[in-house]
């Protein structure tokens, strides 16, 4: 069987196809066929202006047709394009998605906070250890959070703030805090203080960073506070352009993984935790996961 998402994201817009398999201790392995990233910011409109500008609009309907395209050419049995903070927020989302959908026959879920969680905690699996577990999720317009304990979910909550939304100094300290007493509202019934507390990252930023770490655990996919705390200072030598050219970074990528970073290394030092998993799965690996659950697929089938 064929499968494709499509992660319609702040920052980009990621389109994927696999073929399912039933692992060798089962479940669902997912074998990639195709896999396309494209850098249209619709986070620097909406963030800015309240809605997607008619430039980004036309281009991300020109993007949707090529996807229609390709879910045709690959002849995918099923998909989900999910989007995020950025159509959610868009004044005229839900008219462009309709556009989407009566022009090229493009179904397209603008979805809230809570299912985007839902779907990378899916993503994540065999990655979440037991004990005290903080899962981080940066986007370009949003901030996952979910808390686990022995491999349980038990507290999640999505916050305006992302690598792409600008907020000023006072804004960030004020939405840190937020995150501060949610945090300790939420783990406090079900965290055992005794026992460390450790991070899983998820995102194109996190995944950046941990390839920059010199301080790194590839076979285990663990990296430290204290090493990204280098990185995040180191990077902010370099000026855009030089973090373009000397450091070869992709100019989406470039302007964002700072603040991105910042994001992570704050949320860690508010949870106590000193090293992050970073798995290297995301919303468009979690999508598939929840369109073989929801739709009650088998691997084989």
């Amino acid at each position: 069987m064929r499968l494709a998402s499509i992660d319609i994201g702040s920052n980009a817009i990621r389109f994927q196809v696999v073929t399912t398999h039933e692992g060798k201790t089962g479940g669902t392995v997912f074998k990639k066929i195709d896999y396309m990233r494209f850098p249209l910011r619709l986070g620097t409109d909406v963030f800015n202006a309240g809605k997607i500008l008619r430039p980004t609009e036309e281009k991300f309907v020109k993007l949707m047709r090529v996807f229609a395209t390709l879910l045709d050419l690959y002849e995918v049995n099923d998909y989900i394009a999910c989007a995020t903070s950025a159509m959610r927020e868009a004044s005229n989302g839900k008219e462009i998605v309709e556009r989407v959908y009566y022009k090229d026959g493009l179904r397209v879920d603008i979805i809230d906070g809570s299912i985007e969680a839902q779907m990378i905690s899916l993503a994540l699996g065999k990655y979440i250890p037991m004990g005290n577990v903080i899962h981080i999720d940066v986007g370009g317009g949003s901030t996952e959070l979910n808390l686990y304990r022995h491999k349980t979910k038990v507290a999640s909550r999505s916050f305006k703030m992302g690598s792409v939304r600008k907020l000023n100094k006072e804004e960030r300290t004020n939405m840190f805090d937020i995150i501060r007493h949610w945090y300790e509202q939420s783990s406090a019934p079900y965290f055992n203080r005794e026992e460390e507390v450790i991070a899983i990252g998820t995102g194109g930023n996190i995944n950046k960073l941990f390839n920059l770490s010199k301080q790194k655990k590839s076979e285990d996919k663990i990296t430290y506070l204290s090493e990204l705390r280098k990185i995040r200072a180191w990077l902010e030598e370099f000026t855009f352009e030089e973090r373009v050219k000397k450091l070869r970074l992709n100019e989406d990528r470039a302007d964002v993984i700072i603040p991105a970073a910042r994001i992570y290394t704050n949320v860690m030092d508010i949870a106590g935790a000193e090293k992050i998993i970073v798995p290297g799965v995301g919303l468009k690996d979690g999508v598939l996961h929840y369109l073989m659950k929801e739709r009650g697929y088998k691997p084989n089938q």
